[in-house]
């Protein structure tokens, strides 16, 4: 019996020893582990103390007030000067439509940089794809009684190139463009049937692109030539979208800080102003918007739809930019460099 009791006690007294060796070897791995994992720690914070700090968001200013007056304060506003020969790239509308941006809203605007009225031939047919059609609408539409208007591709196109392009490596625009020393892109920002809203950067891909260079764009690289509308209704819509981007860019590339950035978010229909019969609005008018970036303006622009404190009617426009996949143009034109989907938004009105 005193031999079993002794045995026992040194096999327990093993067990002991065994248990003390196992938890002094994990004690001593978990020491080294930490020590470890605090290192890394320690060079992740080092690393990043070390990158260069990001750039501020980008400024959205804006103002309810739908005047000559604050459109001609929110431009002032971005302190940005337009040099030389100023360009006013509007939409004249086409003619049976009425949502177009009023010359008369416009004109102090206009007058205050000296600025001539710019705009392309469309594509589609319509009552503005020739010259002489098309300064007849502009006439028709009050815009020759308050500037110059000069339709950019009556002499043909100019190609912008785009190396970074997924879609198109250049843009063709109006070989008039290559007049103007600055441009302000001045935008009735409003749903869009194919793009499913047009703001800055429909105004500013489309719009400056002569008719060549808007099948061009429609077709994702594919058609240069119009006559026949029918291939850009067969394109894929997110390479339609990201070609506008692209082709955004190019103008971007090539005005550099010479070209700022208005959206009036007036007659807020489903429909673009090219379309001569378009849907009434069912929203309000909501106000003005400017920056210095056309991706953070849309952005602001549609996130104020959203916004919307009567989502019934706001529903219609909201509908028609996701059915068109509508954020992707911002999506692929941040992927590109050319600007930013966050911002600081800042009210001006007293």
């Amino acid at each position: 019996m005193r031999e079993f009791k002794n045995k026992l006690s040194f096999r327990q007294y093993a067990l002991v020893l065994f248990i003390i060796s196992v938890m002094i070897f994990a004690a001593v791995n978990v020491s080294a582990g930490a020590s470890k994992a605090m290192a890394a720690d320690s060079s992740e914070i080092a690393a990043v103390s070390k990158q260069a700090p990001q750039k501020e968001l980008p400024v959205v200013y804006m103002t309810a007030e739908i005047t000559p007056e604050s459109l001609v304060s929110i431009f002032n506003k971005m302190g940005r000067k337009l040099p030389g020969r100023v360009g006013v790239k509007i939409s004249t509308g086409e003619p049976g439509g009425h949502n177009f941006l009023a010359p008369a809203l416009i004109k102090d605007l206009v007058k205050s940089l000296n600025g001539v009225i710019v705009e392309c031939n469309t594509a589609y047919g319509g009552k503005r794809s020739t010259t002489e059609a098309h300064r007849q609408a502009a006439k028709d539409h009050g815009f020759t009684a308050i500037a110059e208007v000069d339709i950019l591709d009556e002499t043909g196109s100019v190609s912008l190139p785009f190396p970074a392009g997924k879609r198109i490596k250049e843009d063709l625009v109006g070989s008039r463009f290559l007049n103007y020393d600055s441009f302000l892109v001045l935008s009735h920002f409003k749903g869009h049937q194919m793009g499913g809203f047009g703001g800055a950067l429909k105004n500013m891909s489309i719009g400056f692109a002569s008719a060549d260079g808007k099948m061009w764009i429609h077709t994702a690289g594919a058609v240069k030539k119009t006559g026949d509308f029918t291939p850009a209704m067969k394109t894929d819509q997110n390479a339609f979208l990201e070609s506008m981007a692209e082709a955004s860019g190019a103008v971007m590339n090539k005005m550099g800080d010479n070209i700022a950035y208005v959206n009036v978010m007036n007659n807020l229909s489903i429909d673009c102003d090219c379309n001569g019969n378009p849907a009434p609005p069912e929203m309000a008018d909501i106000g003005i918007l400017a920056s210095l970036d056309p991706v953070a303006l849309d952005q602001a622009c549609v996130d104020l739809v959203y916004a919307s404190p009567d989502k019934k009617k706001s529903e219609a426009l909201c509908k028609r930019m996701e059915k068109q996949n509508a954020v992707h143009i911002l999506e692929h034109a941040v992927e590109l460099g050319l600007g930013r989907r966050e911002y600081n938004l800042v009210k001006i009105d007293k």
